[in-house]
C-alpha cells in the first residue's frame, strides 16, 4: 500500500495533525501508532483485506462515464460508483480495514460515531462479518433524519447511543465516542470514520479509502488512454471520500483536485459548515485543524441539510492541501444540492446521497471545455436521504 502524501513522525502534515488526547487515552493512541503500519502492510493483512474488498464489498466500484451529463456541461464526465459498494458508500472500505486492525490488536468491542450513518451501517456491518460487539454514537437530530440506516445498523446487531448534547449531531456523537472510549481504553477499538482524530487516525482512513483513486487510474486509462483526469471533484465534510478521490492524483501536475464544502443556508448565513472559508485554526477532537469557531475558541454550530456533512472541521490532511494550493475548497448551498441531487434522479436514474450532490451541484459553477476529462466522486446512494429529498420537494409548493 504505496503512500504519496505521508504524515511526519508525529503525525502532522505541515502545521496540522498532530495527537492531543487526554493522558488517559495515550495508551491506545500509542498502540495504534507503533502497530498499525506494521500490521496493515503485512502480506496477510492485505490479502485478507483486498479479498473482503473484492467478494464481500464488490470493488472495484465502476467509473461510469455519464453520457447525459457529459452532454449537458458540454464536458466528458464520469461518476465513481461509490454508491454501488456494499452499505452503499465508500464508508465500508475503512469500516472492513479498521476491524481487521482491531482483531488483530486483540480488541473485543468496537464503537464508532456517526452522522449520516453510512460510517455506522459499514461498522455493525463488518462487526457482524467479523464477529465483535458494536456500539455506534449518533446525534439526536441524526437519528431522526437518517431513521433507515439507525435501523439498519440495529438489525446488524448494533446497539445505538443517542448524544443528547449541543447541536446533537456528529460533532457531539464523536464527543460521545471519545468519552466511552476513555471509559474503557484496553477492550476497545475506536473507529473513526474520516480522515480526522488524532494521529495515526488520519493516515489510516486515508490509506484505506485510498483504493478509491487507485481505482480511478487503472479505468480512467483503460478508458481514455489517460490515466489522470483534469479535474476530481468530491464533497468535503471531515474528508475521507475526497482524500480517498484525490489520494494518487496529488502533485501529479495535471489533475486539479476540488472539495466542495456545505454551504448550508449561506457562507455568512450563520448556518453553514464551510470550515476552510470561515474556520481559523484550532484543535477539535485531537487533531490541529481549521474548524469554524469564536474569536475565544468556541466551536460554532455548523449546519449542513446533509448529515455527513455537518462538521464545524475538516480533516488536518485537508487543511494541508487547502494552504499548500493542492486541493481547492469550495461550498454549495442546501437549495444547490438538493438541485443536483434531483437532477441526477432525472437525468440518469441514480438517486445520490445528499452529501455526493453537494460535489454534483459544483459542475454547475465550472468552465469547462469539450476536452475536459471530469471525474465526480459518488461517495453514497440516496436512500437513507428519501424523507429529506421529499420534504424539499413539499416544501418548495
Amino acid at each position: 500500500m504505496k503512500t504519496t502524501l505521508q504524515p511526519d513522525e508525529n503525525g502532522f502534515y505541515g502545521e496540522f495533525g498532530g495527537a492531543f488526547v487526554p493522558e488517559m487515552l495515550y495508551p491506545n493512541v500509542l498502540e495504534l501508532q507503533q502497530n498499525y503500519l506494521q500490521i496493515i502492510e503485512t502480506e496477510d493483512f492485505q490479502k485478507e483485506f483486498k479479498l473482503l474488498l473484492k467478494d464481500y464489498v464488490g470493488r472495484p466500484t465502476p467509473l461510469y462515464f455519464s453520457k447525459n451529463l457529459s452532454e449537458q456541461f458540454q464536458a466528458q464526465i464520469y461518476l465513481k460508483r461509490e454508491d454501488l459498494n456494499h452499505t452503499g458508500a465508500h464508508k465500508i472500505n475503512n469500516a472492513i480495514g479498521q476491524v481487521l486492525l482491531a482483531k488483530r490488536l486483540n480488541k473485543k468491542r468496537i464503537i464508532a460515531e456517526t452522522g449520516a450513518g453510512q460510517h455506522g451501517v459499514a461498522t455493525a456491518t463488518a462487526c457482524a462479518l467479523l464477529g465483535l460487539d458494536c456500539t455506534i454514537y449518533m446525534g439526536e437530530i441524526d437519528i431522526e433524519r437518517q431513521k433507515p440506516n439507525v435501523e439498519r445498523m440495529r438489525l446488524l446487531g448494533a446497539k445505538i447511543q443517542p448524544a443528547t448534547s449541543g447541536s446533537k449531531t456528529l460533532k457531539d456523537a464523536t464527543n460521545e465516542a471519545i468519552r466511552a472510549w476513555i471509559n474503557d481504553p484496553v477492550g476497545t477499538h475506536y473507529i473513526i470514520g474520516s480522515v480526522v482524530g488524532p494521529h495515526p487516525y488520519p493516515d489510516l482512513v486515508a490509506q484505506f479509502q485510498s483504493v478509491i483513486s487507485q481505482e480511478i487510474k487503472i479505468q480512467l486509462k483503460e478508458k481514455t488512454g489517460d490515466e489522470n483526469p483534469d479535474y476530481v471533484i468530491a464533497c468535503l465534510g471531515g474528508g475521507s471520500n475526497a482524500i480517498g478521490a484525490f489520494y494518487h492524483f496529488i502533485d501529479n501536475g495535471k489533475t486539479q483536485l476540488i472539495a466542495v464544502e456545505a454551504g448550508g443556508l449561506g457562507v455568512y448565513s450563520g448556518k453553514t459548515a464551510a470550515t476552510i472559508a470561515l474556520g481559523k485554526k484550532g484543535i477539535i477532537h485531537g487533531s490541529k485543524t481549521y474548524l469554524i469557531q469564536t474569536d475565544d475558541g468556541q466551536i460554532v454550530e455548523p449546519h449542513s441539510i446533509s448529515a455527513g456533512l455537518d462538521y464545524p472541521g475538516i480533516g488536518p490532511i485537508h487543511s494541508y492541501l487547502h494552504d499548500t494550493k493542492k486541493a481547492e475548497v469550495v461550498s454549495i448551498t442546501d437549495e444547490e444540492a438538493m438541485q443536483a441531487a434531483y437532477d441526477l434522479s432525472r437525468r440518469e436514474g441514480i438517486i445520490p446521497a445528499i452529501e455526493s450532490a453537494h460535489a454534483l451541484a459544483y459542475l454547475h459553477k465550472m468552465k469547462l471545455k469539450t476536452t475536459d476529462v471530469v471525474v465526480v466522486n459518488l461517495s453514497g446512494r440516496g436512500d437513507k436521504d428519501l424523507a429529506t429529498l421529499q420534504n424539499y420537494r413539499t416544501d418548495e409548493k
